[in-house]
């Protein structure tokens, strides 16, 4: 099956130019409240993903061709370059997928699904135009089973048969407690006909947290020492040195990270923003392991111009976009990083949080 880019140079254009008139270019969107799991760890459904005053399961969600409408209303609305459905589990809104899908991507605007594949993926999706499903599949199944049945190896195997998909890792604490355990599973999922590409995170912990799946300074030392020579055997796996070692140096806060700048998030009710990123309440950023944001902090170091870096390229074009937005009724709703606004600093109660990159980006955020 041939692989789908899922942006290509033209879709890039398109987003910086959203940048530069007080647009987002990313955005994620939790389509339902629902999910079969019970994922031990899952910030969808932590007490303080929305904020602490109520949870995912609380709010009301949508169904059928409501469903549908509000959420092309919403990516009209915003007009991003890429965007994420997460959940819940949003596969459980498969039927309102079947056309919600072909409808975004027909405005413009790359379709990532991002599932646990607990439900069978229509193999005719994979004929979408600018389309791609990601699965999360977090260790072998000695660790996965576990955490996200009743999405076992077993139930995945049968439900992305004759798809094209990439598969994203969570690593925790337990799965580094073992020599050997990266690389079977990079190796296992590499050998797999329907992978595209294999990207992994680490656990994300809010502040304050003691979680058994965080890990400690020795398995990001593992991980930064096997990461070059799994990159070079395993050629799906989109991992490489410099991201290994952002780890060691994510950024310092929200402000400082160019995911959460560049990315809007809604939760179920399609009202209420997930703050300050995808991960919402109050995510530990120096800890932090999330794959894009990783991939993009170290991107926004790499050098353009003598001491001119990516980041600085993109704080300026920040700066340009807010003062577009100053200028344009409306934008300003749908400005994500305006965080020196009065109401951005108030962090309103109905501000909250959610989940990928593909072919050439993904490349590129792999160092290729």
């Amino acid at each position: 099956m041939k692989k789908k880019s899922s942006l290509r140079a033209i879709h890039l254009l398109k987003g910086w130019g959203g940048i530069l008139t007080g647009r987002s270019p990313l955005m994620s969107i939790e389509i339902t409240r629902e999910c079969p799991l019970s994922c031990p760890g899952c910030y969808a459904y932590g007490d303080d993903h929305l904020g602490g005053e109520k949870n995912l399961r609380d709010l009301s969600d949508f169904k059928g061709d409501e469903l549908v409408e509000r959420v092309v209303d919403l990516i009209r609305r915003y007009r991003p370059l890429h965007v994420s459905l997460v959940g819940g589990e949003p596969m459980m809104r498969h039927r309102e997928l079947e056309t919600m899908i072909p409808r975004i991507t027909a405005l413009g605007t790359f379709v990532m699904l991002v599932t646990s594949a607990v439900i069978p993926i229509p193999k005719h999706w994979m004929k979408f135009k600018d389309f791609r499903v990601t699965i999360s599949v977090d260790g072998l199944p000695e660790h996965h089973d576990v955490r996200r049945k009743p999405a076992t190896y077993q139930r995945i195997l049968r439900n992305i048969e004759g798809c094209d998909v990439n598969v994203h890792w969570t690593i925790t604490r337990p799965m580094l407690e073992r020599d050997g355990y990266v690389e079977e599973y990079i190796r296992f999922w590499s050998e797999r006909p329907e992978v595209n590409f294999i990207w992994v995170s680490t656990y994300s912990p809010q502040r304050g947290e003691d979680a058994v799946e965080m890990l400690r300074p020795e398995h990001y030392d593992r991980l930064i020492r096997e990461v070059p020579e799994l990159r070079r055997r395993y050629p799906k796996f989109l991992f490489n040195e410099g991201i290994a070692r952002t780890l060691l140096a994510p950024p310092r806060d929200p402000d400082d990270c160019i995911f959460s700048k560049m990315s809007v998030n809604y939760t179920a009710d399609l009202r209420t923003r997930v703050e300050p990123c995808i991960f919402g309440g109050d995510p530990d950023c120096s800890r932090c392991g999330c794959a894009i944001s990783s991939a993009l902090h170290w991107i926004g170091h790499r050098k353009l111009a003598g001491p001119l870096t990516v980041g600085h390229l993109v704080r300026g074009s920040v700066r340009v976009g807010k003062f577009a937005a100053n200028l344009r009724p409306g934008v300003r709703e749908a400005l994500r990083w305006e965080r020196d606004l009065a109401a951005a600093a108030a962090r309103p109660d109905n501000l909250v949080q959610i989940a990928s990159p593909d072919n050439k980006q993904e490349k590129a955020a792999a160092g290729d």
